[in-house]
C-alpha cells in the first residue's frame, strides 16, 4: 500500500493493517529461521510497510496535538 492510500484509511483501519503486517513479519522470520523462506524481498517489503503505518500514525498524533493546542 502506498502512503496516500494509507492516509485515506481511518485510524482503526491503519492499526489493524499494522497488526496484520507485524504478524506477517513474525511468520516470515520463522520461515527464514527454519529455511523455508524463498522470497527474501517479502521481509523488506513488510518491514517498510510497517514503517509506513507507524509514520502515518505518528503524523496523525502530532496533527491532533497541534489542533488541540490551537
Amino acid at each position: 500500500m502506498k502512503a496516500d492510500e494509507i492516509r485515506a484509511l481511518s485510524l482503526d483501519e491503519i492499526r489493524s493493517q499494522l497488526d496484520e503486517a507485524r504478524e506477517e513479519m513474525m511468520k516470515l522470520r520463522f520461515q527464514q529461521a527454519t529455511g523455508e523462506l524463498v522470497d527474501f524481498t517479502r521481509l523488506t517489503q513488510t518491514r517498510r510497510s510497517i514503517a509506513r503505518y507507524l509514520t502515518i500514525l505518528k503524523e496523525r498524533e502530532q496533527q491532533a496535538e497541534v489542533e488541540g493546542e490551537a
